[in-house]
Parts: C-alpha cells; structure tokens; sequence
C-alpha cells in the first residue's frame, strides 16, 4: 500500500513531520520531485535537521530511503548534506538514488540567478536561485545529464562537454557573466558520481518488488500544490508536480496502486517569495504567528508571509490532488489571538464564487470574504485528544473541515512527533 502526504498550500506545511510520523510505520519513504530548493525540518532525538534532498526516513536506519526519478539531483548538495549527518553520528546506509535521476550543475544554478536578475521587479519569480528549473529546462529538451550517464565516464565527458559550450555561450554573450572551466567541472562531478554509486539503482523495480510484496510505501515532495507547475499560481510556482499524481510518475510506479493521499495544511497560511496571497496580513498578527510559529525558510531564511486559512485555495488543492485525509498543523501557533478568520470565498462586484481563479489577472480582482470566530487563550503544546482542545479551537477545526470537505486524520500542536494527534488511520 502506498500513502503520498501532499502539501496543499505554497510549501512550508509541516509535509516532513508528517512524514516523519507516518515513516515509523512504513518500510520505505520515496521523494518524488523537486530538488534542493526546499527544505523540510525534522524533530529526531531532541534535535533539529533541516533535509534538503534526503527523504524524512533517512532516520530510520531499518527502512528504505528512496530519491525517485522524478528529483533533480544536486550530487555537491546531497554529499554536504550526508556528510552533515555522518558526522553527528547518523549512519547513511539506507539510501538509495534512481539511476534515472536528472543531475543538477553549477551551470543550472548560475543561469538561474542571472535569469532572476535580468527579470524586471514585476516580472520576478522568487526563485530560490538553487538551479531547478533550468534543470528541468534541460530535461525537458532532452539534453539533460542523469545519474546513469554520471556513472558512465565516456557517457558523461561527451554530454557535459556539449552542454558546457551551449551553457558558456548563453552566459557571456547574453548575460555577460563568467564562463564555466569544462576539465574542473568533469573531474569533480564525475568524483562526486563515484562517490553516490554506491546508492545508485532502478528504483522503480526496488517499488514494484515492496509493493508485490505488502510493503507499505510513504511518498513524499516538495513544496506544495499550489506551487504545481501545472495546478499553482502560475508563473510563481515550481518546476515540477507536487501534485499526488507527480508521486506515480517521479517514482515509477503505476496509477493502479492502491494510494491514500493526505493532505498536509496549516491552521493559517504562510508563502515564501513572490506571487499572489489573498488572504495575506500586513499587521501585527501577521508578525506575532511569524515569530510564534518560527516562519522562516529552511532552505533561503526569508521570512515568511503571512495569512489567514483559505478554504478556497485547500477545496482546490484537495480537488486537484485527489486528497482523502487532512493533517492540520500549526494549531497552536494561533492560541492568545481573540478573532480568528477563515476565508470562505472570493467577492468581485458583489458576486461570490469558491472556484480559484486560473488567471492571475482575475485574482487581483477578486477580494476574500471572510468568516470570524472567536479564538481561545489556552496553550495546547501539551494537549493529546481532540477532547482536551479549547471549545473554540474545536469551533474552528470544525469549520475548516467542513469548509474544505476532507476529513480531519491529525492535528499538530508542535514541532515535534509526540505532537501530533492521530484521529484516524492514514495507512
């Protein structure tokens, strides 16, 4: 059986908590997409990691930890951030790397910086300037580098030779930036491709042979779903699916598997970067849950924005993810605040709709429509049933799920896996 944990907002949900959580019951948890461009925190033996492209499972040194196909694959990143590991004691012996994985190099990262730069102010994505969509460029004209040509020294020498000539080229003449030393980058990155051989394999096979065999599998991605390439706010989004239906195709495994998706949100809304935020606050809220609930990015340290639960933009998300269960974090950041709103709707000249807008253009139109209800004071850190939350904190995880229409699986009351309330079975 497979279960996949989605985020349903802009990324930075609690997906690797979550994960974490339902890793103690999995035999092996798969990334699926995206690169080192997002982070996720995980709480393990009173400490904290911040992961970039190792799965939340990597802890468990009994389970599997797969990096699918569908990941961009920063081989410099992954090696800092295993050696990161090693060296406070945590073994990497669990890993293994799709030898179908696209190779992110220096050349993706530089240009993206310097196509961010040449960008108007208007016309900035936010990226986090890691190289991820050029890499996705490159795969999607067919000239990428994957981990099986990285592996395969002839293989490797002829298409980074290529793609360093057209790199360079694009470089100077257009951006006018510093050229690429072709010998440096092959001797490097093909050590670096030696050193990762080890976890290197067909993990769709790996897949299909613990799928057959009763395992339960945990799929994991990056950011969220409104950060969805095809189902985001487009422009501002990622270069991939974080969709669930990215899960089949940047692992290998079929749609016919039996896959429960849950949806991983936060009592509030928070966004890193540049792009539309309907229900974002500019006050004095937005900035006491950004210090409460330590609203800073894993992988960039920007601050986050900050906004009220948008039951339009989740009813979408759950829609376009085909989610069955929601994970409801953050609850506690939000105690001590007297009104709490819930967007229920956006409003244009008087009419109503609960459809999020596709186009950008029309969203700027659009005002939210808001709900009040009454906050609560009590501290929930140490709460452990859904019977001990405030009158009010019920009220409003009520409303939520209803609104949404997706059961409540869990609520969150902190940072760590003992806090986390399990309501229903999410295997």
């Amino acid at each position: 059986m497979v279960t996949t944990v989605v985020g349903c907002q802009w990324g930075d949900e609690g997906k690797g908590k979550m994960t974490d959580f339902l890793g103690q019951a999995a035999d092996i948890i798969v990334r699926y997409q995206g690169g080192n461009n997002a982070g996720h925190t995980i709480v393990f033996d009173g400490k904290k990691f911040g992961l970039h492209l190792l799965p939340s499972g990597i802890f468990f040194k009994e389970k599997k930890n797969v990096i699918g196909n569908g990941v961009v694959l920063d081989p410099k990143a992954l090696l800092e951030e295993i050696q990161d590991l090693e060296s406070q004691g945590i073994e990497i012996n669990n890993l293994y790397i799709s030898n179908r994985c696209h190779i992110l190099m220096p050349y993706h990262s530089y240009l993206d910086r310097l196509e961010e730069e040449a960008r108007s102010e208007e016309d900035k994505i936010g990226t986090t300037g890691r190289g991820i969509g050029p890499c996705y460029v490159d795969k999607y004209k067919r000239v990428g580098i994957r981990m099986v040509d990285l592996l395969n020294k002839d293989s490797f020498y002829r298409l980074l030779k290529r793609n360093v000539s057209e790199k360079n080229n694009e470089i100077v003449k257009l951006y006018g930036g510093e050229p690429f030393d072709f010998d440096e980058l092959f001797e490097t990155y093909y050590a670096y491709g030696q050193q990762l051989k080890k976890y290197v394999t067909d993990t769709s096979i790996l897949l299909e042979e613990a799928n057959k065999a009763g395992q339960k599998i945990l799929c994991e991605g990056a950011q969220g779903v409104m950060l969805d390439i095809d189902q985001g706010t487009y422009p501002y989004v990622t270069s991939s699916n974080p969709v669930a239906g990215g899960a089949m195709i940047g692992t290998g495994m079929g749609p016919n598997i039996d896959n429960n998706v849950v949806g991983v949100c936060k009592a509030y809304t928070s966004r890193v970067g540049t792009g539309p935020f309907p229900t974002e606050l500019f006050d004095e809220t937005a900035e006491r849950i950004r210090e409460v609930g330590h609203e800073y990015g894993v992988t960039t340290g920007r601050p986050r924005r900050i906004g009220w639960f948008d039951s339009v933009l989740m009813r979408h998300s759950c829609r376009v993810s085909g989610v069955k269960q929601l994970a409801l974090n953050c609850l506690d950041v939000l105690s001590g605040i007297d009104e709490l709103k819930i967007c229920v709707a956006y409003q244009k000249d008087g009419q109503q709709t609960i459809a999020y807008p596709a186009s950008l253009a029309e969203m700027e139109d659009y005002e939210p429509v808001y709900e009040t209800l009454p906050g609560w004071q009590e501290d929930l850190t140490a709460i452990q049933s859904y019977e001990e939350l405030p009158e009010n904190a019920k009220r409003y995880v009520e409303r939520i799920t209803e609104l949404v229409g997706v059961e409540l699986a869990s609520f969150s009351i902190g940072p760590s896996r003992e806090q986390t309330v399990i309501l229903k079975e999410m295997w």
